[in-house]
C-alpha cells in the first residue's frame, strides 16, 4: 500500500508492506524500517515504529494526535474523490490537488476570484468520470496552478485558495 502524505506542510509518500515501512518526504528526506499497529479504541491506534511505541489518535480535521501533541497530517487516498488541503478548513492557504491522475477539463475560477466553502474550482476527469475539486473555505484564489487539458498526477496543487 503506497499513500500520499502532507505533514507539518510538506509532501511525501508512506509505502508500507507487510511490516516493512517506507516514508520519503519530497525534499528527499526517507525514514525505513518495521512497523506494527493495534487498534486501542475507535480513532486510536498504537504504532510499533523501529522499536518505539507511538499513541495516533484522530485530532480535527487534517491534524493527528501522537502521543497528545498535535500534528498537522494527512493521508491521501487515490480511491476517495476529494480535493486535498494543505492543513485544516479554515486555516491559511490551502492547496487544492488532484486526487488521482488524469486530465483537467475546466477551470472555474481565477487568481484573485473570491470563493465560498464548497464552490466548485476546477474539474478532473479520471477514470472516465468527472470529478470537481472544492473550494475547502470561504476565501480568495491566490494561486492557478493548472490549465484545461492538462495532464496531472495524483496530489498535484491545482489551486491554491487563502
Amino acid at each position: 500500500m503506497t499513500r500520499d502524505t502532507r505533514v507539518g506542510g510538506r509532501a511525501g509518500s508512506i509505502q508500507i508492506q507487510g511490516s516493512s515501512f517506507r516514508y520519503r518526504r519530497e525534499d528527499g528526506g526517507a525514514v525505513e524500517g518495521e512497523c506494527s499497529a493495534a487498534s486501542l479504541e475507535p480513532g486510536c491506534q498504537s504504532v510499533l515504529l523501529n522499536g518505539r511505541v507511538y499513541r495516533i489518535a484522530e485530532g480535527s480535521r487534517g491534524e493527528v494526535l501522537v502521543n497528545g501533541r498535535r500534528l498537522a497530517a494527512e493521508i491521501f487516498n487515490p480511491r476517495e474523490l476529494r480535493g486535498c488541503q494543505s492543513g485544516p478548513a479554515g486555516g491559511g492557504r490551502q492547496e487544492i490537488s488532484a486526487p488521482m491522475p488524469g486530465k483537467v477539463v475546466r477551470v472555474l475560477v481565477q487568481p484573485g476570484d473570491p470563493v465560498e466553502a464548497g464552490q466548485g474550482l476546477v474539474v478532473v476527469e479520471a477514470m472516465k468520470m468527472q470529478n470537481e475539486m472544492k473550494s475547502p473555505k470561504a476565501g480568495r484564489v491566490a494561486e492557478v496552478r493548472t490549465r484545461p487539458d492538462a495532464a496531472v498526477v495524483a496530489g498535484e496543487a491545482l489551486i491554491v485558495v487563502e
